[in-house]
């Protein structure tokens, strides 16, 4: 194949570009021509005698070429052209004008922004909808055919979720209960309190913190993982396979991962709650001259033991919400990886708002019922 080439030259009254060579896509890729210099708007004539070959991609590029040289597309004359070359010329010339024109953004106003996050909103609301119906309906296919239930995924996924989260929960939760007990201890040491610390670090570990923090945790960690892992599947095609298995997706990978969050996130807050009051046993001992057995004597008497189920209480409905979003999420991936990673944040985002607002609604009620 000749290389494409482009020139110009002054004549009597006019201007003529000559061309040469395979003006064809494969040429091109990654062509630099050299700039023809300014040229006249009209007049030009571009003579093709020398053109070995022409597609439609090198016509575009050469009046490309001209465009740019301050020549009007429409006002140059293609002479010396073969009759095939002259109809692929003219076909992209034709054309060329309307190639050019883009469309610009459609800028709404605020109505039309809210307009649109309200169907977008709407449409998540009714896929969430629908995700709890079959999940309700495969759940009660599950207790009328427990044979179907997917053990080894569900230890798999025990393994996943609690198992490999406890150093970190525990690290984690004791560093809370270290700052928590350190910060109370400064402001109880001024009156003489200390032994309060005891009941600051017991209540708020069992009752809020641990609870919160750890669903927090589970969120970022194990439901993160759960719509990347989903997501990933739907984009390889995976579940299409396990559909055309005649299995359901919802028995293999949605009801397994709910279940096992709802088992190791009470546990999880349990031992959260272990290792923040540790964390403060270690404070009060350091710095407030809190033996251990003193701390546990006082635990024994400020503690009791509605407060822990207080917390524990809370930690199924956070697994229960945090699996259904996070599955649900990794469901609704559209097959291509800027989706994946847009539902998996979606999905942390979204768990860790609902964690706070189900806390809140738990504090009220436990209000208005006394406890």
């Amino acid at each position: 194949m000749t290389a494409p080439l482009i020139s110009s030259e002054q004549q009597a009254n006019s201007v003529v570009v000559r061309v040469s060579g395979d003006w064809l896509l494969q040429n091109l890729a990654g062509l630099t021509l050299a700039p023809l210099p300014a040229l006249p708007a009209g007049g030009v004539a571009l003579d093709g005698a020398d053109l070995t070959a022409l597609d439609t991609s090198g016509a575009l590029r050469l009046l490309e070429t001209m465009r740019a040289a301050g020549v009007d597309p429409q006002q140059i004359t293609p002479v010396n052209f073969s009759a095939a070359h002259a109809a692929v010329y003219e076909l992209v010339q034709r054309n060329f004008a309307d190639s050019m024109v883009t469309t610009p953004p459609a800028r709404g106003g605020m109505l039309a922004h809210i307009g649109r996050v309200s169907v977008e909103t709407w449409q998540h609301v009714r896929g969430t909808v629908s995700f709890v119906g079959v999940l309700s309906y495969q759940m009660l296919q599950l207790v009328r055919h427990p044979g179907a239930f997917r053990r080894k995924e569900f230890v798999a996924q025990i393994e996943a979720i609690f198992v490999n989260a406890i150093p970190l929960t525990f690290i984690m939760m004791f560093l809370m209960g270290v700052v928590f007990a350190y910060l109370l201890g400064i402001q109880a040491e001024q009156y003489g309190a200390n032994i309060f610390v005891v009941d600051g670090v017991a209540l708020a570990m069992s009752r809020e913190m641990s609870p919160v923090i750890v669903a927090i945790l589970v969120a970022g960690r194990s439901g993160a993982a759960m719509t990347a892992q989903i997501g990933a599947m739907k984009v390889n095609d995976e579940i299409d396979a396990i559909s055309v298995l005649g299995l359901s997706p919802y028995n293999v990978l949605v009801v397994p991962r709910i279940l096992a969050l709802l088992l190791a996130l009470p546990l999880l807050v349990f031992i959260g709650d272990i290792a923040g009051i540790l964390g403060g046993m270690l404070v009060a001992e350091r710095q407030l001259a809190i033996g251990a057995s003193a701390f546990i004597a006082r635990l024994d008497q400020v503690l009791p033991l509605q407060t822990v189920l207080q917390g524990l209480v809370k930690a199924p409905v956070f697994a229960l919400f945090i699996g259904v979003i996070a599955c649900r999420m990794g469901l609704s991936v559209a097959r291509d990886a800027h989706s994946v990673g847009a539902n998996t944040t979606s999905t942390v985002v979204q768990s860790i708002v609902a964690v706070i607002i189900i806390n809140a609604l738990f504090a009220v009620a436990f209000v208005e019922l006394g406890f």
